[in-house]
């Protein structure tokens, strides 16, 4: 693709912001389609495919901080003169071809499409079928904003393909595709990367646990646990799975403590077989297959470890590589924790509900990456470029 200066950028960003605001009422009206066409108890479906006041609020506000964020592309990442004379700069480059498959979430279409241009990137938008309306009408404000500069529709494409179509354009597109993000469940994901002949950056899949510490303090464990999993049961930072480590001096109290706390919440807890003698609840975890189940519901699952140790591997073991949390308050048992668990963000009594690039100060997302390669945690403008080496010679030749 075309380096385009930054200003350029700017301007058509500017233009964005303009046409979410002139075209508000236009697409929460289409997003009212969407959601009246909806079909199935997808509860987390549906709370991501709805469109309000704030949330286009929201789109103008990512609009708005990708603008004003420095242009990631022709950075200087280092420099070196070797012996042989030769000058050699490795500098951030765009990828070229970004494709985004996500399922409902409309705001994807704004939030997504606007870091991958400011990093001077070609996007193909393939929306699910349950928000097509609502991101027909958000493509129409990013070709409007391109137009008005003077840029083709050709920057950011909306492709309206079923699955079978998608399937086949995977394995053989018809023009460049440099890498892949699929942002959904795991059958999404699959999907994409069984069929892709790109490479493929995984995110969105959360399946994230707390462990409870014999020392952990009830005073932070119970606000923590209830944040992290009731404020937002659609989120891939969600929390799923609570860990009591069976060395707690009280385990009974604050199991209970955590239940009770839960479903306040309308939250269903299920248990183990060692811990439901302790709890309320007469729902017991069946099959082990569950501690690696990503709910995205009003549901939690809870069971007991014994120590440290024997905490981390489980976790490793089941956990969506996401967010982990440890609830105590041994500083070395936070750090051991803290470097052994394999996810992408690790918390000491904190809630995981801030794995987000908002809050951890990255900024807009395009999404939580769960890959190790190029990056892991959320993706923000400075992670949607690539690199070049720029080497400058005077006639040198290998010899």
């Amino acid at each position: 693709m075309k380096l385009l200066s930054t200003n350029k950028k700017n301007e058509v960003l500017q233009s964005m912001i303009d046409e979410l605001h002139k075209n508000r009422a236009s697409i929460i009206e289409a997003n009212k389609k969407d959601l009246e066409a909806f079909s199935g108890d997808d509860q987390a479906l549906y709370e991501r495919l709805v469109v309000d006041e704030a949330k286009v609020d929201d789109m103008i506000r990512a609009v708005e901080e990708v603008k004003a964020q420095d242009d990631p592309v022709g950075k200087t990442i280092s420099e070196d003169t070797l012996a042989n004379g030769l000058n050699i700069t490795n500098k951030t480059a765009p990828f070229g071809t970004i494709m985004i498959i996500y399922e409902s979430r409309p705001d994807v279409t704004i939030e997504a499409a606007v870091l991958a241009f400011k990093a001077n990137n070609k996007i193909l938008l393939k929306g699910g079928k349950e928000a097509h309306k609502s991101n027909e009408e958000l493509v129409k404000c990013w070709h409007n904003a391109l137009n008005a500069n003077g840029l083709d529709n050709d920057w950011i494409q909306y492709l309206k393909m079923d699955r079978e179509s998608t399937q086949a354009f995977l394995r053989n597109p018809d023009q460049r595709l440099d890498l892949i993000v699929p942002r959904g469940g795991e059958r999404l994901i699959n999907f994409v990367k069984e069929h892709a002949k790109c490479a493929v950056l995984v995110s969105g899949r959360g399946n994230n646990f707390a462990y409870v510490a014999p020392d952990a303090d009830p005073e932070k464990v119970i606000p923590v646990i209830v944040n992290a999993k009731t404020d937002k049961i659609s989120g891939c930072n969600a929390l799923d799975k609570i860990l009591i480590d069976k060395n707690h001096p009280h385990i009974k109290d604050i199991a209970r403590k955590i239940e009770s706390e839960l479903t306040k919440h309308d939250i269903r807890v299920i248990a183990s077989d060692e811990l439901s003698d302790l709890l309320e609840t007469n729902d017991t975890i069946g099959d082990d297959g569950v501690w690696s189940e990503e709910f995205l519901a009003k549901k939690a699952a809870m069971g007991t470890v014994d120590g440290l140790d024997n905490a981390i591997d489980f976790i490793n073991n089941y956990s969506g590589g996401h967010s982990n949390i440890i609830l105590t308050e041994s500083a070395q048992d936070a750090a051991t924790f803290m470097e052994q668990i394999d996810s992408a963000a690790v918390y000491h009594n904190a809630s995981t509900r801030f794995t987000d690039g908002g809050q951890m100060g990255v900024g807009a997302e395009l999404a939580i990456s769960t890959d190790k390669l190029h990056h892991r945690g959320p993706l923000g403008l400075k992670q949607l470029v690539t690199n070049k080496y720029h080497v400058l010679g005077t006639g040198q030749i290998r010899v």
